[in-house]
C-alpha cells in the first residue's frame, strides 16, 4: 500500500476548492484508513510513518492514501487541508 505524493494540476486544486478543510495541530497519532482518502496541503507539514514507508509532504502537496492503510501521523507543523474520501 503506497501513498502517492505529487503535486496538484490546476483542475485539481480548483475542484479540491470545494472538498471541506481539515484542520490539526502539532501532534502525533495512530490512524486508519476505511476509505480512499485525497487531500490537498493548504499549509503544514507531515510526516506519515507506515509498515512500509515513511513518507513527508507539506503546504501544496496532492496526496492520496489507500483504503485500508494504517499508519502514524507525526504533524510538526499545524495542518490546513482540503480532503475527500471516496
Amino acid at each position: 500500500m503506497k501513498i502517492i505524493i505529487r503535486k496538484p494540476t490546476v483542475e485539481e486544486q480548483k475542484e479540491a476548492e470545494s472538498w471541506p478543510i481539515w484542520e490539526k495541530e502539532m501532534s502525533v497519532f495512530p490512524w486508519e484508513y476505511s476509505d480512499k482518502e485525497t487531500c490537498i496541503l493548504i499549509d503544514g507539514e507531515v510526516e506519515v510513518v507506515t509498515d512500509e514507508e515513511t513518507v513527508n509532504f507539506k503546504s501544496g502537496d496532492y496526496v492520496e492514501f489507500p483504503q485500508g492503510l494504517k499508519c502514524t501521523w507525526k504533524i510538526t507543523r499545524p495542518v490546513k487541508k482540503y480532503y475527500k474520501f471516496g
